[in-house]
C-alpha cells in the first residue's frame, strides 16, 4: 500500500508519559506528572454533575446551541462568530484545510506548539519558523518573512513552552501590519492565567479585522483536557468556510454540558487561576534561592534551565517520580515543568535540588 509521501515529513505527536507507564518501568508507586499542563486541581463539581445524566445513545447537538449562547453573551459576540471542536487542536487541522494549498507559506516562531508544523505539512504547505527573541514571539522578525505565498500566521500567547506574552500594543500594531488576505491566529490556550494587564483582549480586535482567528481551550484551566473541548472566534465570513470542514458531531454530548457547566463556575476558575500564581511565585523563589535559571510565565508552567541535556535530567527526574517534559527546538538545556499543587511543586524542588547539585559537583 501507498501512502502519502508528505508523511515521511511529519511524527505523530508524542504526549507526556503516563503515570502508569513510569509506574511499570521504574517499579514507582507514587508518580507526580508535571508534564502536560493539565489543571491539578481536576474539575469543578458542578461539571462533576454532568456525567450522572447524559442521553448517550443520542447524536450530540451538531451546533453546541447552549454553549454557543452562553459564550456569546460572555464576550459580546454573536453566536454565527463561534465553531467548536475536540480542543483547538482540531480547529488548527480546520483552518490548514480551508486555507493551505500546496506550496502556500506559513510562518510562526519556534519553539512554540508542533501542531502548527503538521497541519501546516498535510496541506503541503511549507512553514516557515522563525526563533523566538528573549523568549517571545519576534513580531518583526515574522513580518520579514512575509512573501506573496504567506497564507497564515500563527501566535502563541502565551507561548507553549515559554509562557511568554506578546502585550496589546504590540498584537495592534503587528495586525495593522499584516496585508488582509494573510490570516492571523491568536493561539490562546492559556489566556485564563495571564496577570500581566498587558495582555491583549483579543477579542476587541474583532470589531476591527476580519482576518484574525482566536483559538481558546477547555483543557487547561477549566481541567477538561479528558473531554478535548476548545473553540474558535472569527467573523462570519470565516466560520461558515471552517464549518465546510468540520466533521459533523465533532464535539461530545458530556463535553458540551461540562463546558457549559465550567463556564458557569466562576468560583472554581478563580481558585484555579490564584493558586496557580501563589505557586509560580513559590517557584521562582526557590529557583532563585538554588541559583536556577528560569523563564518567568504567564501560563501553568515554567521552563527550568539546568544547564545540561535537559532529556537526560529529565529521565532522572522520572527514575525519582517525576515526569516533566523536556526536547524543544534550540532550547535543549530547558525542562518544561507543569504547575501541580503547592504540595507537589514543595516535592518537586527538593529532588531538583538534589540533581542539580550532583550536576554541579
Amino acid at each position: 500500500m501507498k501512502f502519502r509521501k508528505i508523511l515521511d515529513e511529519i511524527n505523530p505527536y508524542v504526549p507526556g508519559k503516563s503515570t502508569e507507564e513510569i509506574q511499570n518501568k521504574y517499579n514507582i508507586e507514587s508518580i507526580i506528572k508535571l508534564a502536560s499542563n493539565e489543571n491539578p486541581y481536576g474539575c469543578s463539581k458542578e461539571v462533576q454533575k454532568c456525567f450522572t445524566n447524559i442521553d448517550i445513545e443520542i447524536y450530540p447537538d451538531n451546533d453546541c446551541s447552549k454553549l454557543r449562547k452562553l459564550l456569546s453573551k460572555k464576550y459580546n459576540i454573536e453566536e454565527d462568530e463561534l465553531i467548536f471542536g475536540g480542543g483547538s487542536v482540531e480547529i488548527i487541522s480546520m483552518i490548514a484545510q480551508i486555507l493551505i494549498e500546496q506550496n502556500d507559506e506559513v510562518i510562526t516562531c519556534t519553539p512554540s506548539f508542533s501542531s502548527y508544523y503538521s497541519a501546516t505539512k498535510l496541506m503541503n504547505g511549507k512553514l516557515i519558523e522563525v526563533q523566538l527573541k528573549d523568549n517571545v514571539f519576534d513580531l518583526q522578525g515574522i513580518k520579514n518573512k512575509i512573501t506573496d505565498r504567506t497564507k497564515l500566521i500563527y501566535i502563541a500567547n502565551p507561548n507553549n513552552p515559554t509562557g511568554t506574552i506578546i502585550t496589546e500594543d504590540e498584537q495592534r500594531n503587528f495586525i495593522e501590519g499584516i496585508p488582509q488576505n494573510i490570516m492571523v491566529v491568536l493561539d490562546e490556550a492559556y489566556y485564563e492565567f495571564v496577570t500581566d494587564k498587558n495582555y491583549p483582549e483579543s477579542i476587541n480586535f474583532l470589531k476591527q479585522h476580519d482576518n484574525i482567528i482566536i483559538l481558546r481551550t477547555f483543557s487547561k484551566a477549566y481541567g477538561l483536557a479528558g473531554l478535548r473541548i476548545g473553540y474558535g472566534v472569527a467573523s462570519k465570513k470565516i466560520i461558515e468556510q471552517l464549518n465546510k470542514v468540520r466533521n459533523p458531531f465533532n464535539v461530545s454530548t458530556l463535553a458540551q454540558d461540562a463546558a457549559h457547566m465550567a463556564l458557569s463556575d466562576v468560583d472554581f476558575l478563580k481558585m484555579v487561576v490564584n493558586n496557580n500564581n501563589q505557586v509560580l511565585e513559590y517557584m521562582y523563589k526557590e529557583l532563585d534561592k538554588l541559583n536556577i535559571s528560569y523563564i518567568s510565565s504567564q501560563a501553568n508552567f515554567i521552563m527550568i534551565n539546568v544547564k545540561t541535556s535537559g532529556a537526560k535530567f529529565a529521565e532522572k527526574l522520572l527514575e525519582r517520580g517525576f515526569i516533566v517534559r523536556p526536547g524543544f527546538p534550540l532550547m535543549d538545556n530547558y525542562i518544561r515543568v507543569s504547575i501541580g499543587t503547592i504540595e507537589q511543586m514543595r516535592q518537586f524542588i527538593k529532588v531538583l535540588a538534589i540533581l542539580i547539585n550532583e550536576e554541579r559537583d
